[in-house]
């Protein structure tokens, strides 16, 4: 199934999405690979989805990738006596650790790390910012607050802290069942940390998978941004959150902030997902509004990697025509005549590598001889996201004997995966790839192609080679 387009779709399954004909529609729509949100999956109901999404493949024939989104600790105050209470600005209103009915002078806070690590001055924005409360007096088991704006505080609401780093890990309890069933299927391919402060965040997670799947840390905190290169580094992928972002953030510096990201993950050369509220219109419209074409259009022309789909594609009304929308607006982006100048203005030059060097190379040579493709064997991966880094205007494809890493590169801006053996020597090297470029229909006889391999051959890390042939008139190399 060839795609026009780089950038990938990312589609959260859920109750408008979980039956197998469904997840066919969607992939076939344009969905490259799925979400299970463990906030409202059952173990259950989460392995159901991997096997109906790995039937799927089977029949399609092309990898697709499947992420794990972990709850991560979700902060909530407790109940009133009346369920509600209304407030007034100006007035004082404490949190504390007391597990009694609240009123409208107190409630409980469930939460003794936040009870300790708030202090005079720090803000705490209840129900998505609905209720914006800032602290005056801290003694570690009450804060005294004074209400800033909003007057309604109800039973079990959110509670964020922008000013406030709190001295506890991404996991819960939760989290590490939920990473255990999703580890013991053996089927995932990323794994999503929510709410990451700090690089030592994914320490945990990383002995716990031990390699087995790609962590990709979720920025919705202002913390994260503090030390946000850190967190690139020791993450395999990033995923701009711009809902909780915008609740802990000024909502105008957001679209700033995801540029920022986006192009420190491509310098990177990681895998960046811009996310929330894209299409959001279509929860219960078959068509969106002219602002949410623009916004992602926007990070297709920043150079995302993938573009996310939530509700949309989960519980609306319309998970299918979200989907081709989002591709359709995608592929139009990537046919402007201004993207690729776009493109190629935010490169950055490459790292003294020598998979670095080969992948500029082959950008570089494909382009000036018209190229119909690059082709990277890629074992690890790790080829395939050096060659993705450069952006280049003719399609990618990324040959791999490994499934997992195929499905995983998935992901990954422009690389169209699949799955095939090792070559056994350099004459099967281009021959192979020569057939598979023409049968996946990107060259056709006559056409040339660059490649781009490791030898000794199966050698993972050892990209040192670069080949152009024709593509023969029986698909094989007409060399």
């Amino acid at each position: 199934m060839k795609r026009n387009r780089k950038v990938k779709i990312l589609a959260t399954l859920g109750p408008a999405s979980s039956d197998e004909q469904m997840i066919q529609k969607l992939h076939e729509a344009g969905a490259d690979l799925f979400r299970i949100n463990m906030s409202h999956a059952s173990h259950d109901v989460m392995r159901t989805l991997v096997q109906r999404i790995r039937s799927v493949e089977a029949r399609c024939g092309r990898p697709i990738g499947i992420l794990g989104d972990l709850q991560g600790p979700k902060l909530r105050v407790g109940k009133f006596a009346e369920g509600k209470v209304d407030l007034k600005v100006g007035q004082t209103f404490t949190l504390d650790n007391k597990d009694e009915p609240g009123d409208n002078t107190r409630v409980y806070l469930p939460h003794p790390e936040i009870l300790e690590a708030v202090k005079p001055g720090h803000r705490l924005l209840i129900d998505d910012g609905k209720l914006h409360l800032k602290a005056e007096k801290t003694d570690g088991k009450s804060i005294v607050t004074t209400v800033v704006a909003g007057t309604r505080i109800s039973d079990r609401k959110g509670v964020s802290l922008p000013d406030t780093l709190l001295a506890v890990g991404v996991l819960t309890d939760k989290d590490r069942a939920d990473l255990d069933a999703v580890l013991a299927t053996g089927e995932f391919d990323w794994v999503a940390l929510s709410f990451v402060q700090r690089p030592e965040d994914l320490a945990e997670v990383r002995k716990i998978a031990r390699g087995r799947v790609g962590l990709m840390s979720k920025i919705e905190k202002p913390q994260a941004l503090d030390r946000i290169d850190e967190i690139i580094e020791l993450s395999d992928a990033l995923m701009v959150a711009r809902g909780d972002l915008g609740v802990e953030m000024p909502l105008e510096s957001v679209p700033g902030l995801q540029k920022q990201l986006t192009r420190a993950c491509r310098r990177a050369g990681k895998p960046v997902v811009v996310a929330t509220q894209m299409l959001e219109s279509m929860i219960s419209a078959p068509v969106p509004t002219r602002a949410e074409v623009s916004d992602v259009a926007t990070a297709v022309f920043e150079g995302a990697d993938a573009v996310m789909l939530s509700a949309e594609s989960a519980s609306g009304e319309y998970p299918v025509e979200a989907v081709s929308t989002m591709a359709s607006i995608a592929s139009n982006v990537e046919r402007d005549p201004h993207y690729s100048s776009i493109i190629y203005a935010q490169r950055t030059p490459p790292e003294a590598t020598g998979a670095d060097a080969i992948s500029l190379a082959a950008h570089q040579i494909a382009e000036t001889l018209r190229l119909s493709a690059i082709v990277c064997y890629t074992s690890s991966g790790t080829t395939g996201l050096r060659a993705a880094r450069e952006r280049p205007q003719v399609p990618i494809i990324a040959l791999s004997p490994i499934v997992q890493t195929a499905r995983r590169l998935s992901v990954v801006w422009g690389l169209h995966c699949v799955v095939t053996e090792d070559a056994t020597d350099l004459d099967d090297m281009v021959n192979r790839a020569c057939r598979i470029v023409a049968s996946e229909g990107f060259g056709k006889p006559g056409e040339r192609i660059i490649i781009s391999a490791g030898v000794p051959l199966g050698t993972p890390g050892a990209t040192n080679m670069l080949r152009i042939a024709y593509i023969g008139s029986d698909g094989m190399s007409g060399v």
